[in-house]
C-alpha cells in the first residue's frame, strides 16, 4: 500500500487506545450487536437487547435516538458478549 499526500503513513496512525474526533463520536451510539441474534420468539434480542424494529431500523436512527437505545440496554445489562 502506498501513501498519499492526502493519507498519513502508516507508522503514524493513532493509537487504537487514543480515539480521535471522528472515532469518538462513534464510541457510544455505534451498533451494539454482539453478532449472537437470538429472540426466542419475543421482541427482544438476548445478544444486544434491542427490539426487532430498533435493530433493523438502526442505520436510520440519529445519534439521540441511539443514545436513548444504548442508556436502556446498558441499564438492562446488554449487550451480552460471549465469553
Amino acid at each position: 500500500m502506498r501513501n498519499t499526500p492526502s493519507s498519513p503513513p502508516v507508522g503514524d496512525a493513532p493509537a487504537a487506545s487514543e480515539p480521535d474526533s471522528t472515532q469518538k463520536a462513534f464510541v457510544a451510539t455505534d451498533s451494539p450487536c454482539v453478532a449472537i441474534c437470538s429472540t426466542l420468539f419475543d421482541e427482544i434480542c438476548r445478544g444486544c437487547g434491542r427490539s426487532a424494529m430498533e435493530v433493523s431500523n438502526w442505520v436510520f436512527m440519529t445519534e439521540e435516538e441511539k443514545q436513548i437505545v444504548w442508556t436502556r440496554i446498558r441499564a438492562q445489562g446488554y449487550p451480552r458478549r460471549p465469553k
